[in-house]
C-alpha cells in the first residue's frame, strides 16, 4: 500500500475520533499501533533471514524458551525452569503449562527440540552448542534434556540469545522439515501477536492482531522477559524510505513509533513534547562494519584486507550521520562492543587510520586493480551514509570500486552469492549491528563465524579456532579468564581483518509520548504498550 493512501486513511480516522468522546475512545482502541521500521519486511523466517526487521517481526509472532531482561539476566520464558547437573553436562528443561500455537495445538517438547536443532544448524552460537552436545531429546510431552559431550559454559545464554539468529520456537512439523537456510512456508508461532499474511505487502506493510490464546507470564514485562501482555488489538510494521516523511507522520500522529529517529531530526524531536526519544548508549548502541568476501579477489589477500583496515577512518565515517556529542565514539578498537564487559583494545593499533601506510601495504600486496563491488543498501538510513564515506575512502586507498546502490532486501540476498563479481557476485557490504550482536565473542559476527563457511561470513583463521573452543567451555562466572580470552580473540580478529569496523554510535528509537509502557530495550517490542 502506498504511503499516501494509508496516510489519508489515518487522517480520516483521526477526524472521525473528534465526533464524540465515546467514539474517540472506541477509535483509539481499534486503531493499529504503527511502527515504522528501518527496512521493509521481505523475509518472514528468523532462522533463514538475517535482518533486524525479520527479528522484530519474529518477536511479535514467535516466542523463546529463555529471554534477556533489562539487566542482561537470562530468565525463563516459555520454560517453567531448568536444572543442571553438578558437572554442568546435563540440562533438564520443563515447559510451562498452557502454551499453544496460533492454531490451538499445544506446544510440546518435540517442537522445541526440532526448533533448537534447526537453529543450531544455522546460528554461530547454536552451531557451537550443538557441536558440544551428545544428545538433545524430548523426555516427556513437556520436558526435554540436553546432554553435553564436553563443557559449554553458556548454555542458558545461548538459548536466550536476543538477536540474530534468535532461537525462536516453531512446530516440529515445520522446523524438522525445512532446511535452516530455506524460509519456512508457514508462519506458525506461539507469540503474543498473530501475523495476518493475507494483508502483507512485502517491503511495505505487515499487519498483526492480538493473539487471544497467548498466556503471558505472571511477572511484569522486563526487557524481553516477563509477561508479554498486549493491550492493543492490531499492529502494523510500515516502511517509509524518506526520513522527513517518517518524522512528519510521527508528529502528525499518523504513526506511533519509529525504529530509528532520523539523525537530522534529533534536535527537533528532543524539543517536541509530543515525542519521546529512547535513551542512547549501553548495549543498545550500533556498531558498523564492512563484511568482506574472503573467498575471492581482492579480499582473499590478507595484505589487501589489512590495507583497507588502515584506510578506514571511523571518525570520518560516523561523522556522516551528523550526530550530536555523546552519541558516537570517534574510534572503537574492540571487535566486541566498546564499553561492555568483554571489550578489549588488544591489537587496536591495526585500527588507527593511516592512509599513506595503507597505500604502501596495498602496493606490497600486488593488487592488480581488481574490481571491488560494494553493495550499498540505500534504503537504510543507518547504512547508506556510512557506505558513501567508505566508498570514498576505498577509492582514496587506490581500490577500483564499483559502488552499486540497491535496497536492503536486494543487498541481503545478493551477498549470499558465491559467484565472482563478473557474474553478479560481491566484494564488500557495509552493515550495522546492535550491541546484542557484538558484545560477546560467541555471538559477535566478526569472531564467532570463524571457519564455519556460513555465507557471507567466509573468514577462516586457524589461530582463532582453539581460542573460541576454550572460551565456549569456560563457565560464565569466570570473568577474569573470559576477558583474557576475549582480548586474544580481539587481537586475532584484527590481525586477520575478519570484518573491518566502521564505527560505534547510538541510534535511538522515538515514539509518541502518549504511549505508555514502552519497553526501551534497544529494539522495538510492541507488547506492554497502552495509549493514554
Amino acid at each position: 500500500m502506498r504511503h499516501d493512501t494509508w496516510t489519508r486513511r489515518a487522517m480520516l480516522a483521526t477526524a472521525v475520533t473528534t465526533a464524540g468522546s465515546g467514539m474517540a475512545r472506541a477509535q483509539a482502541a481499534e486503531r493499529p499501533l504503527r511502527l515504522v521500521v528501518n527496512a521493509g519486511l521481505q523475509v518472514l523466517d528468523p532462522i533463514a533471514g538475517t535482518s533486524f526487521v525479520t527479528r522484530n517481526f519474529a518477536y511479535m509472532v514467535f516466542d523463546t524458551l529463555v529471554a534477556m531482561d533489562s539487566q542482561g539476566i537470562m530468565r525463563p520464558q516459555m520454560l517453567q525452569g531448568w536444572k543442571a547437573s553438578d558437572d554442568r553436562l546435563t540440562y533438564n528443561f520443563t515447559l510451562r503449562p498452557g502454551l499453544e500455537w496460533h492454531d490451538g495445538q499445544p506446544v510440546t517438547a518435540e517442537d522445541c527440540v526440532a526448533s533448537l536443532k534447526r537453529w543450531g544448524a544455522r546460528d554461530s552460537t547454536g552451531r557451537r552448542l550443538m557441536g558440544a552436545a551428545r544428545s538433545l531429546r524430548a523426555t516427556a510431552t513437556d520436558s526435554f534434556v540436553l546432554e553435553l559431550a564436553r563443557p559449554f559454559g553458556g548454555v542458558i545464554s545461548a538459548l536466550g540469545k536476543p538477536s540474530v539468529h534468535v532461537p525462536f520456537m516453531m512446530p516440529a512439523r515445520i522446523a524438522a522439515n525445512t532446511l535452516p537456510t530455506v524460509p519456512v512456508k508457514e508462519i506458525m508461532g506461539s507469540g503474543p501477536f498473530v501475523f495476518l499474511r493475507n494483508e502483507w505487502v512485502p517491503g511495505e506493510k505487515a499487519s498483526f492482531r492480538r493473539n487471544p490464546r497467548y498466556r503471558p507470564r505472571e511477572e511484569p514485562a522486563d526487557g524481553l522477559a516477563g509477561g508479554k501482555r498486549v493491550f492493543i488489538e492490531r499492529a502494523e510494521l510500515l516502511s517509509m524510505d524518506d526520513p522527513s516523511m517518517r518524522v512528519a507522520a510521527l508528529q502528525a500522529n499518523e504513526v506511533d513509533y519509529l525504529e530509528y529517529a532520523p539523525f537530522d531530526y534529533l534536535p527537533i524531536l528532543q524539543r517536541d513534547r509530543g515525542t519521546t526519544l529512547a535513551k542512547p548508549g549501553g548495549i543498545a548502541q550500533i556498531m558498523g562494519g564492512l563484511v568482506l568476501n574472503h573467498a575471492q579477489p581482492p579480499f582473499n589477500d590478507l595484505k589487501v584486507r589489512q590495507a583497507l583496515q588502515l584506510a578506514l577512518d571511523q571518525g570520518g565515517i560516523v561523522a556522516a550521520h551528523g550526530l550530536p556529542e555523546g552519541m558516537f565514539l570517534p574510534r572503537c578498537q574492540s571487535m566486541t562492543l566498546c564499553g561492555t564487559p568483554l571489550s578489549s583494545e588488544a591489537g587496536g593499533e591495526a585500527l588507527r587510520p593511516d592512509m599513506e601506510r595503507a597505500r604502501a601495504v596495498l602496493r606490497e600486496s600486488g593488487y592488480d586493480n581488481e574490481r571491488v563491488v560494494l553493495l550499498d543498501a540505500q534504503t537504510s538510513s543507518l547504512i547508506h551514509p556510512m557506505a558513501m564515506v567508505v566508498s570514498d575512502q576505498m577509492r582514496r586507498l587506490g581500490l577500483n570500486v564499483d559502488h552499486q546502490v540497491m535496497d536492503w532486501a536486494t543487498a541481503a540476498q545478493r551477498w549470499l552469492s558465491s559467484e565472482p563479481v563478473e557474474r553478479g557476485g560481491w566484494s564488500a557490504v557495509p552493515v550495522v549491528y546492535t550491541g546484542f550482536d557484538m558484545a560477546d565473542p560467541l555471538v559477535n559476527v566478526g569472531i564467532s563465524y570463524n571457519g564455519t563457511r556460513a555465507a557471507p561470513w567466509l573468514y577462516d583463521d586457524a589461530a582463532l579456532t582453539p581460542l573460541l573452543r576454550e572460551f565456549e567451555a569456560e563457565p560464565e562466572d569466570n570473568m577474569e579468564r573470559r576477558r583474557a580470552l576475549a582480548a586474544e580473540m580481539n587481537r586475532r580478529a584484527l590481525i586477520n581483518v575478519n570484518m573491518p569496523l566502521t564505527g560505534q554510535f547510538s541510534s535511538p528509537a522515538v515514539w509518541r509520548s502518549e504511549l505508555q509502557g514502552v519497553i526501551d530495550f534497544g529494539f522495538p517490542v510492541l507488547w506492554n504498550i497502552r495509549r493514554a
